[in-house]
């Protein structure tokens, strides 16, 4: 008799951007609607993913120079042009890019039928996943359990490590 282990996902986030929070919440949330395990492990500022509020999370032009940065809106050609291509990187880290690149990607989500971040993090915790916040980096970062979301764990990394399958996909 063969003997399986069932399927599991496992995600360190430690990134608190909006663009880089989506993939663990998307690639979750596939996980078990397809009937496999998903552990999002929250560490340093992956912390911020799961703050009650937030309005404060952003995406950052500079901080992925792989990021299209496209128009939401204009004609179809426009819409196509990667605007990083075509313009200095120091365009992007002027005050008020992120703002804008943040308004860009939410209606960039939401043309393509996709759940505002909130609304994405309470579907995966709906759908069974296991949401797990580093109590050294709330420690650290100055938050405190009230901050955050409702349905969540709280462990240290050893009792994570200690506690998730060998297999883990770390977004940094």
């Amino acid at each position: 008799m063969h003997n399986e282990t069932p399927a599991s996902l496992s995600i360190i986030q430690t990134k608190g951007t909006l663009d880089w929070a989506y993939p663990s919440l998307i690639l979750a949330s596939t996980a078990r609607t397809m009937d496999q395990d998903a552990h999002i492990f929250f560490s340093y500022y992956g912390i911020r993913c799961l703050l009650k509020d937030t309005s404060s999370l952003r995406v950052s032009p500079v901080g992925n120079p792989a990021m299209p940065i496209r128009l939401p809106f204009g004609p179809s050609w426009l819409r196509r042009a990667d605007l990083r291509q075509c313009t200095p990187d120091l365009l992007w880290s002027l005050p008020g890019m992120s703002r804008l690149t943040t308004w860009g990607f939410k209606q960039q989500l939401s043309a393509h039928g996709q759940l505002p971040f909130a609304e994405m993090r309470a579907l995966c915790l709906e759908l069974g996943v296991k949401m797990t916040a580093c109590q050294m980096s709330l420690d650290l970062l100055g938050f405190n359990t009230d901050d955050l979301i409702d349905g969540i764990e709280f462990a240290g990394a050893a009792t994570y490590r200690a506690n998730s399958p060998r297999q883990q996909s770390l977004f940094v």
